[in-house]
């Protein structure tokens, strides 16, 4: 049972989701040369504390650590370290989770630390491009797997692979809710959208080819050719009209 979310719902997803874009857009500026992950866990902790949210990864399933940071051909989930200095040329995905009086925001984005390759810029910009795309299908007149058509169309037209082992999905007051929003797949398929529906769509995007492997941490997801990845999210709420992106960051619109 996908849950349709009533407007005092809306409403705590809506803070806890400005939290997490006012947390998203803080990193980016953080994020320079020499700067380790650990110094971003600790700076996104100061800002869920002083917005009175919780960290929502912390402890979940065990994850030890409050965003994750995925340093270049890291796809999801690497565990931020004061072992890990960023370096000039990396890019690093950033995932960020907070809940607020019980509901969840969830997002991500992915930035170059200093200036990055031209083909590392392209990487960012298809995967961002991608979540739009499927952000655009999040209508009542689409059906679920229109929005992972539309993500795997952007992805792989322009020669790139999205993951298939991870999924974007439900949010509400669980961080993963039903339903499972694959990357990838035919359109016309799965449950109708429905206002009320708040899904977390995000592409992670490799590359090379789309294999993953997981690291001896037992967290971290790495692409198996060890080429770049990216990966962006947005948690979104499905309306009458167009979808409401809920985790936005301050000064920053996204381009299709």
């Amino acid at each position: 049972m996908i849950e349709l979310k009533s407007p005092s719902q809306l409403d705590l997803m809506r803070q806890a989701g400005r939290i997490v874009g006012e947390i998203l857009e803080s990193l980016r500026e953080a994020v320079r040369p020499s700067v380790t992950t650990l110094d971003l866990d600790q700076l996104a902790l100061e800002i869920m504390l002083k917005r009175k949210s919780t960290p929502a990864f912390k402890g979940y399933r065990g994850f030890p650590a409050h965003i994750c940071a995925s340093v270049n051909e890291e796809v999801v989930h690497g565990i931020p370290s004061a072992k890990r200095s960023l370096q000039e040329g990396d890019i690093v995905g950033l995932d960020v989770g907070v809940i607020v009086e019980g509901y969840y925001g969830d997002g991500a984005i992915t930035v170059s630390v200093g200036k990055a390759s031209a083909e590392a810029v392209r990487l960012m910009e298809v995967t961002e491009n991608a979540l739009m795309e499927g952000i655009a299908m999040a209508t009542p007149e689409h059906r679920l797997s229109d929005i992972s058509h539309a993500v795997q169309k952007a992805v792989e037209s322009r020669g790139y692979s999205v993951v298939r082992e991870f999924v974007g999905h439900g949010i509400g007051t669980q961080l993963h809710e039903l339903p499972q929003i694959p990357n990838y797949g035919k359109p016309g398929f799965g449950p109708r959208l429905k206002p009320g529906m708040v899904l977390a769509i995000e592409p992670m995007v490799n590359q090379g080819g789309p294999e993953v492997a997981i690291l001896d941490d037992g967290w971290t997801a790495v692409t198996k050719d060890r080429k770049l990845a990216a990966h962006f999210e947005h948690t979104v709420a499905v309306t009458e009209a167009e979808p409401e992106i809920l985790t936005l960051w301050p000064k920053k619109k996204p381009s299709k």
